[in-house]
């Protein structure tokens, strides 16, 4: 993580924040003279930001009309709410999410995906039974805990083991209340089915748009597979949340457009666009992720490809400079959702006239106040 100071620990940015947001001060001219001028470059004469250029990650032309569309076509349709989240398995601070996710499979995995080999499990809470998980869900509500992420290794076909888990989740949805998202795996129409019936709220899946990635990378048969999961999810009434993994061929930006293309033609409730962070132990470690340039360009288009649907910058990308100019870039290019911030975007989302709001949940969970009021920040 990078050494940023987080703006709940500063009373006067804090206030200054909460000032905006309660209408108290109606336009930016109204700010004191040095500080709107100090950010008079981000605007572009009632039109949308500048995109910034006083920095090593900079943008063409062609990019910043792209930018400035996206960010029209944003306002437009969700007017001038960013939400920022903070998921259960990441510590902001002395600030913890309360969206814990759970390994079905515990550190298990088949697939072993090339920028994963499991590791993504291990910070996960390990419950490999109905039982446990029923158990689990129940002493997480009472500690204060609005929902779950139930996740798992995936077996060699990319299935996770949801037939034993049915009954368990319609418990934790209808009897102890907690929102339930899950991580999908690849699934037939019949599974969909019956998690929906079992009470699942939503559905997040990797998708991506070349055979290469599919079979190289997610060690699956072909991108039929894929896209059959994202019909069926669809198809089934779940509101399904796909993810895009930007950089995955070892860095390169390859399918990432015609995965856009894909989602666009169905009917989805969100889109999160998340970065490659190569780890270590993976054959993906010292490669390097896109660019912020490309990732701001990647999302700029998908807002203007699907104008109604929010946008979210995931929780998983860089935590470095690069890092930091690519939120920076998202918000400038219409997200409306953003996992994990850092003082700097907050202040740039408020300058632009942006109205914060923070809810500890995934990025994909639809903004509830009664989950946003349950965290210790509040504008």
């Amino acid at each position: 993580m990078p050494n940023v100071s987080y703006f709940w620990y500063e009373p006067t940015y804090y206030q200054r924040i909460k000032l905006f947001c309660q209408e108290k001060v109606p336009a930016l001219h109204t700010y004191p003279r040095d500080w709107a001028q100090k950010h008079v470059h981000l605007f572009s004469r009632g039109r949308g930001p500048h995109v910034r250029n006083n920095s090593p990650h900079r943008v063409g032309e062609a990019d910043r009309e792209l930018f400035n569309q996206a960010w029209r076509v944003a306002r437009d349709h969700h007017g001038n709410e960013v939400t920022f989240y903070l998921p259960g398995m990441i510590r902001y601070g002395n600030l913890r999410g309360l969206y814990p996710a759970i390994s079905l499979t515990g550190d298990r995995c088949e697939l072993l995906c090339e920028h994963c080999k499991g590791l993504l499990l291990k910070p996960m809470i390990p419950v490999t039974t109905p039982e446990a998980l029923v158990d689990k869900c129940e002493t997480l509500a009472r500690s204060g805990r609005v929902g779950v992420l139930l996740s798992g290794g995936s077996d060699r076909e990319g299935r996770l083991p949801w037939e034993m888990f049915y009954n368990a989740i319609s418990t934790i949805k209808y009897e102890i209340g907690l929102f339930i998202s899950i991580h999908s795996g690849f699934l037939d129409r019949s599974t969909a089915k019956s998690l929906k019936e079992a009470g699942v709220d939503q559905a997040l899946i990797d998708i991506m748009g070349d055979e290469e990635t599919a079979r190289d990378i997610y060690h699956l048969d072909g991108l039929r597979t894929v896209i059959n999961t994202l019909e069926n999810l669809v198809s089934a009434g779940i509101a399904v949340v796909p993810h895009i993994v930007a950089g995955l061929m070892y860095g390169r930006m390859q399918g990432e457009y015609e995965a856009l293309r894909t989602i666009a033609r169905l009917r989805t409730a969100s889109l999160v666009i998340v970065v490659l962070t190569p780890l270590k132990g993976t054959p993906m470690w010292g490669v390097s992720p896109p660019s912020p340039a490309e990732i701001g360009g990647l999302i700029a288009s998908a807002r203007l490809m699907m104008p109604r649907v929010p946008i979210s910058l995931g929780c998983e990308r860089p935590r470095t400079e690069e890092g930091q100019a690519m939120e920076e870039l998202a918000i400038q290019a219409g997200v409306t959702r953003m996992a994990v911030w850092s003082r700097k975007t907050v202040d740039l989302a408020v300058s632009l006239g942006l109205r914060p709001r923070f809810q500890p949940t995934c990025c994909s969970v639809p903004y509830r106040e009664d989950f946003s009021k349950r965290f210790p920040i509040s504008l």
